[in-house]
């Protein structure tokens, strides 16, 4: 006997009937859009948004299972071959190589690195770059860092390597062909060394025409399996410290065609990250080519680093606008308590906070990107600029990714802890952020080298001072912290140097904090964003200088705050 429900048929959902998500994660980013319309000339635009439209529908679909199929199947590494051969294999799931395939179609790599388009979007390919990675990385996080190595191992080709070798290697960075394309990796971490990367220990021997034999153990190396690398090495044990390190391009194949000998000891069994390889490497005869003067092998590192905490930034804001979407639809369609789940006015406050949130860490990320391309054609204020902004906005967006999304996996309640859904994987991927490129404290350790090397400091309180010079009533108060800012960052240096180090990371959260107000502001000043006064008005209620709002947030408020069309 079948008994009948006592409820409507379409009762028993999880989500209402007709929900909906994103078909394109381009064209539901209201803010991407408007900000490119923005910054980039009609020609950069013109030859952009296609791609972006391309990449937003396959990260919005077809890249969603592969991710997913790709983390659950980690790489493997296969020592030896059937015949006893050590071989070291790294055996990737198909997924892997698919994703592959899509960062190469979408030209992120091709249109910075192809010499007639390099040159013909100079001073703005970071944006173009960075715009077509943020939606890549909305959907696959790990391979990410891949991508992200092969650009800075394309930059120091470009910066520091023979002719030969730039004509010889950056053709394969520029392929539009996945099966000619080569990947980068940096072999920088040590057991002894970590994060103190003078505490090194690897040696090179020369072996003649510039040419040496690497010996020793990298402990953490990302995208293990790269076909070109580069590797700090000491050519003098003798030399100390940073000083004495020096910098060698590694090819996976030798000249002659055979291997470049690196034993991969193991992979790393990482919590996210986990479709692309990390692995443990040892050293031992693994040829490699000095590039750049000898002992300055971490200050032609150091600009490769720099580049990677840029791309840490990007993955940060796309995983954090991804998990927040996430909750978005979910609680458009979700009923609880006789309405829509965001019809709750602590649903709506909490929107409200990681909209703001969100929406600040993406306006300080595109502001520094901004000062990368201005400094690469030629912007002296801009590059002093973005020696303070590079640490400020990698620390900044790494942690306010995992907030995000912890907050948002809190909102879908339990769905948003179960590994069907995408924000689980989200979640164990964003954890590494604030870990990868220079922990939190090194970032505050680099911020306070800036703020005494270089001129960006000054540069950054003028920009404030210039940005809040018509709205003196309004922001009265910003200028007041402005001024007691600048006090205490004049009498740091004068303390002890453990003090220093402390109240040195108190005065850049303060810091950052007042840059995210006035950069919300300038956007609303210049472009009238709704939502980018409801950040404003949230980050001056959180830095204790400006009232609550005085009313509801309503539907209409939200969606311009997140910036999102279904």
């Amino acid at each position: 006997m079948t008994g009948k429900s006592h409820s409507a048929p379409d009762a028993n959902r999880v989500l209402q009937a007709g929900h909906r998500q994103s078909r394109n994660f381009y064209e539901s980013d209201r803010l991407l859009q408007d900000y490119l319309s923005r910054q980039l000339d009609a020609d950069a635009l013109s030859y952009l948004t296609p791609l972006l439209i391309e990449l937003g529908e396959k990260a919005a679909n077809m890249m969603n299972p592969l991710s997913l199929a790709a983390d659950q199947n980690p790489p493997i590494l296969q020592k030896r071959n059937t015949w006893g051969e050590t071989v070291n294999e790294i055996k990737f799931h198909p997924a892997y190589w698919e994703l592959m395939q899509v960062a190469v179609d979408s030209q992120m790599m091709r249109l910075k690195w192809e010499p007639s388009l390099r040159e013909r979007f100079r001073g703005q390919r970071h944006r173009m770059g960075f715009a077509l990675g943020m939606l890549f990385a909305m959907s696959e996080s790990g391979q990410y860092c891949p991508l992200c190595m092969t650009d800075g191992v394309a930059h120091l080709i470009d910066q520091f390597a023979t002719t030969e070798d730039r004509n010889r290697l950056l053709p394969h960075i520029y392929s539009a062909s996945a099966a000619d394309f080569y990947t980068g990796a940096m072999f920088l971490t040590e057991k002894a060394g970590g994060s103190d990367v003078g505490a090194n220990l690897t040696i090179a021997k020369p072996i003649g025409d510039g040419f040496y034999t690497l010996h020793g153990e990298k402990w953490f190396c990302s995208n293990v399996n790269a076909q070109i690398i580069f590797a700090l090495a000491r050519t003098d044990a003798a030399v100390p410290g940073t000083r004495g390190l020096s910098i060698f391009l590694i090819e996976r194949t030798l000249p002659d065609g055979s291997t470049n000998p690196i034993d991969i000891v193991r992979l790393k069994d990482k919590l996210g990250t986990r479709s692309m390889a990390s692995g443990e490497c040892i050293l031992d005869g693994t040829v490699g080519k000095l590039v750049g003067p000898e002992f300055q092998g971490f200050r032609v590192m150091a600009e490769m680093i720099n580049l990677s905490r840029m791309y840490n930034s990007v993955a940060a804001v796309a995983g954090g606008r991804r998990a927040l979407i996430e909750a978005w639809q979910f609680l458009n369609f979700r009923s609880t308590f006789g309405k829509t789940a965001v019809a709750h006015a602590l649903v709506r406050d909490k929107l409200w906070e990681l909209g703001a949130k969100q929406h600040a860490s993406f306006l300080l990320l595109w502001r520094a990107i901004e000062a990368m391309d201005r400094a690469e054609a030629g912007d002296k204020r801009e590059a002093e600029l973005l020696r303070l902004l590079t640490p400020m906005v990698k620390r900044h967006t790494a942690e306010t990714a995992v907030y995000i999304c912890r907050e948002s996996m809190e909102l879908m309640g339990g769905l948003g802890y179960i590994e069907d859904t995408v924000v689980p994987k989200t979640m164990r991927d964003v954890m590494v952020l604030p870990i990868w490129e220079g922990a939190g404290n090194i970032m505050v350790l680099d911020m306070l080298r800036a703020s005494s090397k270089s001129d960006g400091l000054a540069i950054l309180f003028a920009e404030i001072e210039e940005i809040c010079k018509d709205e003196r009533k309004m922001v009265g108060v910003i200028l007041l912290r402005k001024l007691e800012l600048e006090k205490k960052f004049g009498e740091l240096h004068l303390l002890e140097q453990d003090i220093m180090e402390v109240e040195a990371k108190k005065l850049f959260l303060a810091l950052t904090q007042l840059y995210l107000e006035v950069l919300a502001l300038d956007i609303h000043k210049r472009h009238q964003r709704s939502g980018s006064d409801l950040t404003f008005i949230w980050l001056r209620e959180q830095g204790g200088t400006g009232p609550y709002i005085e009313k509801p947030l309503t539907q209409s408020d939200l969606e311009e705050l997140i910036a999102w069309d279904f």
